[in-house]
């Protein structure tokens, strides 16, 4: 076992990169639950935008095009589920389960004259002076511009949500759908807009995985980012700020067992490989122990215009 090898510097650097495809996720999730919707599809949505991200991006040549086109694609499949479970009133959970599920195999689909290319890689964003800091500089101020993109939009759907009348109306759909419904919000409205950022979102996630980490498409490259998306949005009690907090979480355990096995640790490699996952899952299970919720009182609910 020899831990001299984990360099602390790369080790934040690799936090940061391993984080932010779960943080775009859920900050977009965390904005769809907010208004009352529960959406099950986010490893659907992101396993689409990683595929056609990386698809745009080989054939132009352009990252910024891939990153695109995988936001928009994410969001039209993700209004497929809103005109399922908002027009028709279907049952969000089964949707949500069948939009991965169409997700997923769609992605194979698409990916499979891709299989062994390489993408384009998105360029690094160095600070001017901060990234010359001795040790912070190259830990926190050089990476892509996709990293610093992700923590702005945490800050602004804060922002939205605290601060403007869109938050405000944001918010009271998700509490009281009847109650804002009959102060003339147009509640379907919001929540189709809520789901089509969400999809954004994810779908930018998606992208960044193969644009930014990966470098090439693998079926299932996701490997199961959109479920901790998820479970860090329960995590988070739908705060913006705690769903900074559990996906850089979530992103020092992979990244940590990682260098665990690199430096020899005692320790089975499969354990270390299921830690993410297990840290996960007992922090839902403390959360759920202990009662502590939050959640938006329409989350998952049907809603029946009246009037």
């Amino acid at each position: 076992m020899d831990l001299s090898s984990i360099n602390p510097v790369l080790l934040i650097a690799s936090i940061m990169l391993s984080a932010t495809p779960i943080l775009l996720a859920a900050i977009g999730e965390m904005v769809v639950e907010k208004s009352g919707v529960l959406n099950l599809g986010v490893e659907g949505m992101m396993i689409t935008g990683a595929v056609v991200g990386f698809a745009i991006a080989v054939n132009t040549g352009s990252p910024g095009l891939g990153f695109v086109a995988a936001a928009m694609a994410s969001a039209v499949l993700s209004l497929s589920f809103g005109i399922l479970t908002q027009v028709l009133l279907a049952n969000q959970v089964a949707t949500g389960l069948g939009l991965t599920l169409v997700g997923l195999g769609l992605s194979a689909l698409i990916g499979t004259p891709y299989v062994g290319l390489k993408s384009p890689s998105v360029p690094k964003v160095e600070i001017p002076l901060l990234s010359d800091i001795p040790v912070l500089g190259p830990m926190l101020f050089s990476h892509d511009l996709m990293v610093y993109f992700s923590l702005f939009l945490v800050a602004a759907v804060w922002a939205v949500l605290k601060f403007t009348r869109i938050g405000l109306i944001l918010r009271a759909v998700g509490e009281s759908h009847d109650a804002a419904h009959a102060l003339g919000y147009k509640v379907v409205r919001v929540r189709m807009a809520a789901i089509f950022f969400g999809g954004a979102c994810a779908g930018l996630g998606g992208a960044y995985l193969g644009l930014a980490r990966v470098l090439q498409w693998t079926e299932g490259m996701t490997a199961g980012a959109g479920w901790i998306a998820l479970a860090i949005v329960v995590f988070a009690s739908w705060r913006p700020w705690r769903v900074l907090i559990g996906a850089y979480l979530f992103g020092g355990v992979s990244v940590l067992q990682l260098n665990l096995q690199a430096a020899d640790v005692a320790v089975p490699v499969a354990l270390l490989s299921m830690s993410p996952y297990l840290i996960t899952i007992l922090v839902l299970i403390i959360i759920s122990a202990r009662g502590a919720h939050g959640a938006p009182a329409s989350l998952g609910r049907i809603f029946h215009a009246s009037g």
